[in-house]
């Protein structure tokens, strides 16, 4: 059996360490320019030798997002480019534009070519093409059933990637014009201002300033606005139709999010790898996956059954906060060093979500301020605090549900 690979993203160096502390075999992630997300942080030129460095130590692959649709201003800077990412040999380059495929092939021959999902491959005769260009794996689009990916994952050598958790696009595999009319910030080459989150109204040419909600909603009209994904109930099927990857959206979201998911899938598909026959999803896997900010979930186009993909609010739902990180766990004081990341309360219980193990349950009796020595009834953010525990690993997350 063919088993896929965990693909995480990492908008930064903390969610690409935290992500493969939890499990990740593999992360896509973009350089200063060229990729999709250009406000995820991202990454210099000594940050990804860095990452890639620490990931290949790890036995974690790496793929850098070069999936921008580049004009004719930025053609020429993707040659020096394109040699530092073959240099520094990462795993893969993630494009979409046939521009950007042609200096890939001439200025970084021997790094593969992953097809992104902005170029919107939906079946096998595309697929077969696109390997005869020297493709060796395609991101799927995201309008797809399971029996379409099959036929795919049938009909082409190629690996086969396809989006199993996280934040979907009104427009086709994100090819979207909105924020670009609407902002003159360009969806299409990483600066999407996330146009179809807002709220909308229609308004009469000859009534101006009379806007009419097009449902009635004390909150308002979000009728570009979706649901989120979620495939964690279908990795069975992801695994039998053939494959190869399973990605998770989010470089804009936090390192909560990161580890959360990660953490999720690693284990689903673990259990299910170790006993297919008797595999039942564990319940509190998918309590886990609400825990993060999200919107409602739905299977997308996976199961053409599903609820639709409209979501007729743009809040999420958002019931958690992470407290704080782990950095280090001294056996000999049985205390943990923990960054303060929000609010924390003497008197608090909180949740330990771990890299591996189960959800630990934890009261707040002390707290000491590691620079001062001074107890504290409330650390805040920016905060690093001594806190009595048991044992804890590194990078393990204190979260606290708030009303």
């Amino acid at each position: 059996m063919k088993i896929p690979e965990i693909l995480a993203p990492a908008g930064n160096m903390e969610k690409a360490i935290v992500a493969m502390e939890y499990g990740a075999d593999a992360l896509y992630l973009s350089g200063k320019a060229f990729g999709m997300r250009a406000k995820a942080g991202n990454f210099s030129m000594d940050e990804l030798k860095e990452v890639v460095s620490i990931a290949h130590d790890r036995g974690v692959k790496i793929y850098v997002t070069v999936n921008v649709f580049a004009h004719n201003d930025e053609i020429d800077l993707l040659p020096p480019y394109l040699r530092e990412l073959e240099e520094l040999e990462v795993d893969g380059l993630i494009v979409a534009d046939l521009g950007v495929i042609a200096l890939a092939k001439e200025y970084a021959p021997s790094t593969p070519l992953h097809l992104s999902t902005q170029a919107n491959t939906v079946n096998y005769r595309a697929a077969q093409l696109w390997e005869e260009l020297g493709i060796s794996r395609l991101v799927m689009a995201r309008e797809l059933t399971r029996e379409e990916i099959q036929k795919v994952c049938q009909e082409t050598k190629a690996e086969i990637e396809v989006f199993v958790h996280g934040a979907m696009c009104m427009a086709y595999s994100g090819r979207c014009l909105l924020s670009n009319v609407l902002t003159g910030r360009d969806a299409n080459r990483g600066e999407c201002a996330q146009s179809c989150r807002w709220r909308y109204a229609v308004v009469e040419e000859t009534r101006p300033g009379e806007y009419m909600p097009i449902e009635e909603d004390e909150g308002g009209t979000h009728i570009f606005n979706s649901k989120d994904l979620r495939l964690i109930e279908y990795i069975p099927d992801l695994v039998q139709i053939g494959v190869d990857s399973l990605k998770i959206e989010g470089r804009m979201k936090s390192s909560f999010y990161v580890a959360t998911v990660v953490r999720a899938y690693r284990q689903a598909l673990d259990l299910y790898a170790a006993d297919p026959e008797n595999y039942v999803l564990p319940q509190e896997l998918l309590d886990e996956l609400d825990k993060v900010s999200h919107r409602p979930y739905y299977a997308g186009f996976f199961v053409p059954s599903d609820a639709g993909i409209h979501r007729p609010s743009g809040s999420y739902i958002r019931e958690y906060d992470v407290v704080g990180i782990v950095e280090s766990w001294d056996e000999e004081t049985q205390e943990a060093i923990v960054a303060v990341r929000n609010r924390l309360s003497l008197g608090e219980e909180v949740e330990i979500m771990q890299p591996r193990g189960p959800v630990l349950s934890h009261l707040i009796t002390k707290m000491t301020h590691i620079e001062t020595d001074e107890m504290l009834q409330e650390a805040h953010a920016n905060y690093t605090v001594r806190i009595p525990m048991a044992s804890v690993t590194p990078y393990s997350m204190l979260r606290v549900k708030r009303d």
